[in-house]
């Protein structure tokens, strides 16, 4: 198939297929308060959202290329992977399927969604052969500092919660092997395979499913970090006080200059612009 053909099939968007022997759960989001548990449930049998109000500040922290660095090229490699599943799943030439992903990431924030609009793909496959498929043990290692950092966070006043487009089963790996699981309450993460279409960063509906999911009602309160500029424009149009994170040695694009109220090089920078966060000296 040649990219032109694949073209024809966006004229006809079509629903996402059921995978079989799948549950599709009702959100398109899910709570894993105990993240540090090998048994956690799957998709399918997510503990509910918290229904109960808390004043804590809530700590959004995004997962991929934030909480490890760049330099892992954790990124790269996913890219390989996902134009591995375009040129095989699609019968694509490798130029033709690396062009449709970037289309499909430029259309709709994530290269899957446009999979599942378009072409009927089992999203729990790829989810399979992309993410899944990633050597993370092999690659990703403790972070002493980073838990250090996580910890001086003043949890009596400070709720600690991931957000990612990721799924489940990788965002959970991520944390887990760079030593932090047991410090967040939870985590709010892209469906891969829910009925009702993907919901992701920067969609208005993400952050506001984020708030339910961690029981917070005031967008005043809510904190967040990302690398992405895209994001961080959405959370901040949204109300939330955001940091855009660039990393030491990368450039963010001129147009998300004005993305976020804080820009950060260092994630230790984050007890300087939300002091408010973080224990007093000699706290416990």
């Amino acid at each position: 198939m040649t990219l032109h053909q694949s073209a024809l099939q966006l004229t006809h968007p079509s629903t996402p297929r059921k995978p079989s022997g799948y549950r599709f759960p009702a959100s398109q989001y899910s709570v894993y308060t105990r993240l540090d548990r090998k048994d956690t449930a799957m998709a399918s049998d997510a503990l509910p959202s918290s229904s109960a109000t808390d004043d804590r500040l809530v700590f959004f922290f995004d997962i991929d290329n934030c909480l490890y660095s760049r330099n892992l090229q954790i990124h790269d490699k996913m890219q390989v992977l996902i134009d591995d599943y375009f040129e095989r799943h699609l019968s694509l030439s490798r130029e033709d399927a690396a062009i449709l992903h970037a289309r499909y990431y430029q259309d709709y924030g994530l290269a899957l969604d446009g999979l599942i609009r378009h072409h009927r793909i089992d999203a729990l496959e790829y989810n399979r052969e992309v993410d899944d498929a990633l050597p993370l043990e092999d690659i990703i290692k403790p972070d002493p500092a980073l838990r250090t950092l996580l910890e001086s966070v003043d949890r009596s006043r400070v709720k600690l919660w991931l957000f990612t487009n990721a799924y489940v089963t990788h965002g959970k790996r991520v944390v887990k092997l760079l030593g932090i699981a047991d410090l967040f309450e939870g985590i709010t993460y892209c469906d891969y395979a829910a009925e009702e279409g993907l919901v992701c960063k920067p969609k208005v509906q993400a952050f506001e499913k984020a708030m339910r999911e961690a029981a917070a009602t005031d967008r005043a309160k809510c904190y967040f970090v990302d690398d992405s500029g895209k994001n961080c424009q959405g959370a901040t149009d949204f109300g939330w006080t955001t940091a855009h994170y660039v990393e030491e040695g990368m450039h963010a694009a001129k147009k998300w200059k004005d993305a976020a109220r804080y820009h950060i090089h260092r994630l230790e920078e984050l007890q300087n612009v939300f002091p408010d966060l973080f224990k007093k000296d000699g706290s416990s």
